[in-house]
């Protein structure tokens, strides 16, 4: 599968569009050498409107196009005829977009639904014709105004993803096999960190018709809050996340030990913002096909207290299992915590196959 590039942070001038001249004119008609004014008004300039589009889901198109500019409202005619409004601009943009105004850093505000719209930049109104100054002792008014000038501004849109669940968990954990294992995305597989290079988004659809939306980001690292590593970017991805769902190497993959990798994670996220660690979660043990996993699963429960999902994303093994407990922790009927470790226990005996990988 090709991968496309994702954008996810841009910088975008708009400029509305100006309002047309009023218009300075009289009537001309036949019989009537020294009509009365009939000037009329100009067009107001066109707005810079963002749209949430479902169908989107990178701002690279604005990427490619910083600069966006609306249509000028016509000039007033004379016989009263307003001038033409501007054409509005239209930009669609994904759902979870937020709009700062890149020089005061104030938030102008964020599109959440599909086919929500926020105007960024209004255009300036039509001037007015001097049909509008005649009066019982000025009749015959040379006065018109000019257009205004439409807005003008910079503006930075960040997208956060909206997810479900986040997917979170060390370089070459096994997100992006899980996440192919189990919905209809098909994210870049390789046995090296590192391999998810941006957020993908895969879709949960079960049988009554009920879809959850699975954000997966790249793998975090000690000292990802400060920027190390490619996770810091897009952790920003599962902050609207309802659940996020932890995944750890229980085989410890290259010497790594999962009762640190999942202390880590847990710092790392409360470092970032303390919001994401008070989530509903689960806590997913994969790699279970692997000799060492079964008997580093027993000390991760003995020393965290609690309740991992033993599965293989490589086999397949309990991915079906996974996809049911995910449905309920979205319907709030999980609550993780201590007291259910010694249950987990037990079903951590029912260990998948062990397949010698390749």
């Amino acid at each position: 599968m090709k991968q496309r590039t994702f954008i996810d942070s841009v910088k975008v001038y708009v400029k509305a569009g100006k309002g047309g001249n009023g218009s300075y004119s009289f009537r001309r008609e036949k019989f009537i050498p020294y009509g009365g004014p009939d000037g009329g008004d100009g067009g107001n300039g066109g707005n810079i409107i963002l749209r949430g589009n479902r169908d989107e889901d990178s701002l690279i198109r604005l990427h490619y196009t910083p600069h966006q500019i609306a249509g000028d409202g016509g000039k007033g005619l004379g016989q009263q005829m307003h001038g033409r409004n501007g054409k509005d601009l239209l930009l669609n943009v994904p759902c979870g977009t937020e709009i700062w105004n890149a020089d005061t850093s104030a938030m102008i505000g964020e599109i959440l639904n599909d086919g929500q719209e926020i105007v960024v930049a209004k255009g300036g109104k039509g001037g007015i014709g001097n049909v509008h100054f005649k009066t019982s002792t000025h009749q015959a008014p040379t006065e018109h105004t000019e257009g205004k000038l439409g807005d003008e501004l910079n503006i930075r849109l960040e997208l956060k993803l909206i997810a479900d669940i986040g997917l979170v968990g060390f370089p070459n954990a096994g997100k992006s096999s899980i996440l192919t294992g189990i919905s209809d995305a098909h994210p870049k597989i390789a046995a090296y960190p590192f391999t998810t290079l941006n957020p993908i988004i895969g879709t949960l659809i079960y049988d009554d018709f009920i879809r959850i939306r699975i954000a997966d980001i790249p793998g975090l690292i000690k000292g990802a809050h400060d920027g190390i590593g490619l996770g810091y970017d897009f952790l920003r991805h599962i902050e609207r996340a309802q659940c996020l769902v932890y995944v750890i190497d229980m085989a410890g993959t290259d010497g790594r030990n999962p009762v640190d990798d999942y202390k880590t994670l847990k710092e790392e996220l409360a470092l970032y913002t303390t919001n994401l660690t008070k989530k509903p979660h689960l806590i997913v043990a994969n790699k279970m096909d692997v000799p060492e996993a079964a008997t580093n699963l027993k000390v991760f429960i003995k020393k965290t207290r609690t309740t991992p999902l033993p599965i293989s994303a490589y086999t397949g093994e309990r991915l079906d299992e996974l996809r049911e407990l995910m449905k309920k922790l979205i319907n709030g009927e999980i609550k993780p915590g201590p007291k259910k470790a010694r249950k987990t226990a037990k079903s951590a005996k029912q260990k998948p196959k062990k397949v010698r990988r390749k």
